[in-house]
């Protein structure tokens, strides 16, 4: 096996490892596609490590930034598998960098996370957090078509974020993170003490729905650009989407349990879902 594919297998084990959601999706794709993707989750994914579970964040994720400064400028002298796989996939598609520096700033953010006050600031984080994954990923998926399914791409990424943020409204806040905006708790008239008493009253209830009929907006404006993918996208696009949508369902099935449990879709559930996309 070349090195090449070790590192490709490398960035293939963090995918499975990380997100069976993703994984499941993507592995519908042409090879070479399906590869790409692996890589460039495995960028996301190492960047999103340094944030969650680095000694030291701050000067590691400065490090990550500088690293990819220098792969861009063809300089990077670090043979990291992942560093390794990623200038293959930037070898064969026409790749954007900019969600690549967007995706490190959303990071900072969480570093040095400043108040979210209203709906806007909220999705200004999903963009930099969520919406560039879709937008590193078009290239890959539905090259020649990036300008017409890049609204698409980010509105995905706005709903699947504010998915992650209400599933995991009680692990966020151990760490002492709130990304609910905090207009919208007050017009629920759900205070930060109710939160961190993890009070589940019903202002809770209509402060997550407010949330929830956000992101099931962005999820239908999102696919309805799906036919609009080459033909080999549109399941592992259409897949993910709906299957991160189910978490949603989850949720209210459990009575709103977001503090003392994980929601999640079944692997009944997700090939359930495939295989409906075929």
């Amino acid at each position: 096996m070349t090195d090449l594919n070790l590192a490709y297998e490398h960035c293939r084990d963090i995918i499975e490892r990380h997100s069976k959601t993703f994984s499941k999706a993507f592995s519908m794709l042409p090879k070479q596609q399906k590869k790409a993707v692996w890589a460039i989750y495995a960028f996301c994914r190492r960047a999103d490590d340094i944030v969650d579970e680095g000694k030291d964040p701050d000067r590691e994720l400065e490090k990550f930034a500088q690293e990819f400064d220098l792969f861009m400028e063809g300089k990077l002298e670090n043979d990291h598998p992942a560093w390794l796989a990623l200038e293959d996939v930037f070898k064969n598609f026409p790749m954007d960098p900019k969600p690549f520096y967007d995706m490190i700033a959303g990071q900072r953010m969480d570093l040095n996370p400043k108040p979210i006050k209203t709906k806007d600031d909220l999705l200004t984080y999903c963009y930099h957090v969520a919406s560039t994954v879709g937008l590193m990923l078009l290239p890959v998926i539905a090259p020649g078509k990036t300008a017409m399914l890049r609204d698409g791409a980010v509105e995905l990424g706005y709903a699947m974020q504010i998915t992650n943020i209400l599933r995991d409204i009680g692990e966020d806040l151990e760490r002492g993170r709130v990304y609910l905006p905090e207009q919208t708790m007050a017009e629920h008239g759900y205070s930060f003490d109710d939160l961190k008493r993890k009070n589940q009253n019903q202002a809770f209830v209509n402060l997550w729905e407010d949330l929830a009929e956000d992101a099931e907006m962005y999820y239908e404006r999102s696919l309805k650009t799906i036919p609009y993918y080459p033909i080999y996208s549109r399941a592992p696009v259409g897949g993910a989407a709906k299957m991160y949508r189910a978490i949603i369902q989850s949720v209210r099935k459990n009575d709103y349990d977001v503090f003392e449990r994980r929601n999640y879709v079944t692997d009944q559930e997700k090939k359930q879902i495939i295989a409906e996309m075929q």
